[in-house]
């Protein structure tokens, strides 16, 4: 009992703790601003975790309290990092089998003169959800959206406006996003369960911009488009690729199997391999190449360039940057909350997170600082994420309320970041500025905005009991420790 009140009595001061803090946002500012390595962010984090091991060690732990923090942490991500793993593999099953293709295919036949900037948004929020990356479809749709926008006299920031916010919608909102798998880990909530939470800002979100899209794209509907961009990649997938219906039930199974409940483990699994046998039957592929590329990766061969470019990805090993990612900061966030030192820092926060709404509302706030200051949308995603779940925990929130926002916050504006990675990607293949096209990127202000309004009138928030649930804090799978009570 004695060794329990001492092991209690342990605490960093806030000084230590803010000193862990400080040293992260100086050391990634110093990685991305001053030394211009944006993507070895695995070691600045490792060095923050040195650092604040020695804090917890000054503070009276244990070399053994500090390795259990950060084991702690790798157990809180193991499951979203399987389920990113396999990710990969589904990917590079469902191109080959015309999944992907289709679905990229029907989205593109839909587009209309009279309505661009409505159909350029949805169209890339189609793709972006098919592909699960915003990146990509910026890179292929965006860059061809782009030419028929300048075609058309119409502002290319108001096109790349358009094209960012149904990017990032789709990348917000698929299960093969990599941002989605790792806020449903940070805040270890369950995959499918956070998607759905997520309709209640997104959708509405981008309900909201499609109408927007129409009304400004109006004075434009006169315009003549040229269509030979989008045809070369019509004809380019039509002649590689078998399109059809049948090639969608992969996707249709999937979709069954979440709304039945299964784990995100088990449809990815399932998926996978419907994918590889749809693409044995239909493409004629043999069993040994479905698993190289299950492993490395679907490489298309089209002789097209905007198809290639948009159909080769996939594969385990492509995510394993962003997996080790989420392991090390991961780690990271265990050991501060193992050595308290979230709880001291939430503690000078207590009256902003003191309640429902003002935990989403500092959460909110938060993402977007780290934003801004870390250039990173996964820092956005989880160094707020991992200071908030005790605050979620004791207020008795569901896990997908934290991960919802999570999203809500950190993914959506991260595009807006001029020196962020995302600002610079889109910029950089779109090229239009990120001050240029930051107004119309609609979608982005909209998000975080109903997410607000919702935590200020208290609906959707939902609480243990409110609505079925895979996960709570208080059950087996996230046993919750009320550390700030």
């Amino acid at each position: 009992m004695a060794n329990e009140r001492l092991e209690n009595a342990k605490k960093p001061s806030f000084a230590g703790a803010l000193f862990v803090m400080l040293f992260l946002c100086v050391a990634m500012s110093a990685q991305i601003f001053v030394f211009d390595e944006p993507y070895v962010t695995h070691i600045t984090l490792l060095l923050a975790t040195a650092v604040a091991a020695v804090v917890a060690m000054k503070s009276g732990f244990t070399w053994d309290e500090i390795q259990e923090g950060i084991l702690y942490g790798c157990q809180i991500a193991m499951l979203a990092m399987l389920i990113l793993m396999l990710v990969g593999v589904l990917i590079a099953t469902w191109i080959p089998a015309g999944t992907i293709p289709t679905l990229i295919y029907y989205g593109l036949k839909v587009i209309s003169p009279s309505v661009f900037l409505f159909t350029v948004c949805l169209v890339c929020a189609v793709a972006s959800l098919a592909t699960g990356s915003s990146w990509t479809t910026g890179a292929t749709f965006g860059v061809a959206f782009m030419g028929i926008g300048y075609g058309l006299g119409i502002p290319a920031p108001l096109t790349a406006g358009a094209i960012i916010s149904g990017a990032i919608f789709g990348d917000k909102m698929s299960p093969l996003s990599d941002s989605t798998n790792l806020a449903a880990g940070v805040a270890e909530a369950d995959l499918f369960d956070h998607i759905k939470n997520m309709l209640y800002t997104t959708v509405p979100a981008l309900i909201i911009s499609l109408v927007i899209y129409l009304i400004l794209g109006m004075k434009y509907a006169g315009g003549n488009i040229d269509t030979s961009q989008i045809q070369g990649i019509l004809d380019g997938i039509s002649k590689n690729y078998y399109i059809s219906p049948i090639t969608l039930i992969p996707a249709v199974v999937t979709i069954v199997l979440a709304v039945k409940r299964v784990g995100g483990l088990a449809v990815m699994v399932i998926a996978s391999f419907l994918g590889m046998i749809f693409a044995t039957v239909l493409q004629g592929y043999s069993i040994a190449e479905m698993f190289n590329f299950m492993n490395y990766g679907f490489v298309s061969k089209t002789g097209i360039e905007a198809v290639d470019k948009l159909l080769s990805r996939g594969g385990m090993q492509s995510m394993m940057w962003t997996i080790s990612l989420g392991f090390v900061a991961l780690s990271l966030g265990g050991l501060l909350e193992k050595t308290r030192m979230l709880e001291v820092l939430l503690e000078r926060m207590s009256k902003f997170v003191s309640t429902a709404r003002g935990v989403i509302i500092t959460h909110i706030f938060a993402s977007i600082a780290v934003n801004l200051f870390s250039a990173s949308q996964y820092m956005a995603l989880i160094i707020p994420g991992r200071m908030l779940v005790p605050a979620y925990k004791r207020l008795k929130l569901l896990p997908q309320m934290c991960s919802r926002v999570c999203e809500d916050s950190a993914t959506v504006t991260s595009p807006l970041v001029p020196w962020g990675l995302c600002g610079v990607y889109f910029a950089g293949v779109l090229g239009v500025e990120t001050v240029q096209y930051l107004p119309y990127v609609f979608l982005a202000y909209l998000v975080p905005i109903i997410a607000m309004i919702y935590a200020v009138i208290g609906k959707f928030i939902f609480k243990e009991g409110d609505k079925p649930s895979v996960k709570t804090y208080n059950d087996g799978d996230a046993k919750a420790v009320d550390e700030i009570a």
